[in-house]
């Protein structure tokens, strides 16, 4: 396993759109480890390929809801399309990719996805809360959407400083 550098904002690659995986060899292995590598080391909560230069449809979200006791997870999630979501959560929002800024945004509330896993097997993963604004996040990744473009509004420092927003 190997740590990959973050893209940040204003590097191209990231508001282009990803390709999806067809091939399901050691390859997509060694990518999904190194990303998880990655997203361990930096204390993110989401990585898509894209934010290691990689444009494919590949996405990992940490689950967070786990019962007390249990140790949060990754989720590896190929070729995610979401295919429910209901209610809605406004809440704050930042990016691995866009470091020590932070937005306001409204995301769904509780999200299904179904994905392929890293064998090419199919399967359906429901997120809530955290998980879900995650899940919406990393796959805007995949079709280059950032979420300062869907923010109602920027954090400010003060505000970020605070923890009141």
């Amino acid at each position: 396993m190997a740590l990959r550098n973050i893209l940040t904002e204003g590097d191209p690659t990231l508001n282009k759109t990803s390709r999806p995986v067809v091939k399901f060899d050691n390859r997509l292995h060694v990518l999904l480890d190194d990303m998880a590598e990655t997203l361990n080391t930096s204390n993110g909560v989401g990585l898509a390929a894209p934010q290691v230069g990689v444009l494919r449809r590949v996405v990992l979200v940490v689950e967070t809801n786990v019962p007390e006791g249990e140790e949060e997870f990754i989720i590896e999630l190929i070729n995610p399309e979401i295919i429910s979501a209901e209610g809605e959560q406004r809440g704050s929002e930042g990016c691995l990719s866009v470091p020590d800024q932070f937005g306001i945004v409204t995301r769904p509330e509780k999200v299904t996805v179904r994905a392929q896993d890293r064998y090419g097997n199919w399967f359906e993963r429901e997120g809530e809360g955290l998980t879900a604004r995650c899940f919406c996040h990393e796959i805007d990744h995949l079709n280059g959407i950032l979420f300062t473009s869907l923010a109602e509004r920027m954090l400010t420092e003060e505000e970020i400083q605070s923890g009141e927003f």
